[in-house]
């Protein structure tokens, strides 16, 4: 069996959730992540910036981990770079885009909001997957880049009426274009989903990319094992959060509240045991 880890990457910690959810649905496996803080934040840079980035911080997660699969679990990322990576490297890749089609899908009467960065709101892709799975829908955009910054920087210590204050104006927004399903098109809100549910209010859905995700992150991963099976590592062995540059406070919340180990990727090299 593949003692190779799954890989997963962002510009910050917007993608640990999804990390998360995989060891909670395959606990044998490996799992490294790259937070590609030197870089942070993805969401308000040019796309061809991005692209660029992007590739490079893929580039170093492999030299790094040998990763068998990779989760680009960033909306910025996987909507700019995910078909550039697909042909440049030898390994498969999940991407994370905003929820259109489930949220489509769900039926619900209303309109449907997106929360996302400025990268995302303004690309081509996201106004592609309106048009394919919303055609005719009139979908409301809404971008939040602060927010980003706040939760990669200060994650564990925003209270109630700080959050509130942060978000109300983008929810308010939504609620009085008569949304009623919001869409997170940014993994860093995925932190915050419970918060922005009781803001919302319950006449109001709230869709994340996690579920969907990482039911192709397993599926892929027991097909790439061999024998058709995930890993056999030690599922007592800690994920593995890489961070290219800066690391403040929110990687130790994280570490202590989900027993991860945070290391500098400069510090790393294959040799020295991430993954085997």
């Amino acid at each position: 069996m593949s003692d190779r880890p799954i890989g997963f990457l962002d510009s910050g910690l917007g993608g640990v959730p999804y990390l998360l959810s995989v060891r909670a649905r395959a606990p044998a496996e490996r799992l490294v992540y790259y937070a590609d803080t030197a870089n942070f934040p993805y969401g308000d840079r040019p796309e061809s910036q991005v692209r660029r980035i992007v590739l490079d911080a893929v580039a170093r997660l492999v030299e790094i981990a040998d990763p068998r699969l990779i989760v680009l679990a960033c909306n910025t990322a996987s909507v700019v770079g995910l078909d550039e990576l697909r042909r440049e490297f030898d390994v498969p890749f999940v991407g994370v885009v905003p929820a259109i089609k489930p949220a489509v899908e769900r039926g619900a009467s209303g309109r449907i909001g997106v929360l996302a960065t400025s990268r995302t709101v303004g690309g081509g892709y996201l106004a592609g997957l309106i048009s394919r799975f919303a055609p005719g829908e009139r979908v409301e955009l809404v971008a939040a880049d602060e927010l980003v910054r706040t939760i990669e920087s200060r994650l564990g210590e925003l209270d109630d009426r700080e959050l509130a204050a942060m978000l109300h104006p983008s929810i308010e927004r939504l609620r009085a274009a008569g949304v009623r399903t919001i869409v997170l098109g940014c993994t860093h809100f995925v932190h915050v989903r419970g918060f922005i549910e009781h803001l919302a209010g319950p006449q109001v859905a709230v869709l994340d990319s996690v579920e969907g995700v990482v039911r192709q992150t397993v599926r892929l991963a027991r097909g790439s094992a061999a024998g058709g099976e995930t890993g056999q590592s030690d599922p007592k062995a800690s994920p593995t959060i890489l961070v290219s540059g800066p690391a403040g406070s929110s990687y130790r919340f994280l570490a202590s509240a989900h027993g991860l180990q945070v290391r500098a990727a400069a510090a790393v090299d294959r040799r020295s045991g991430v993954h085997r």
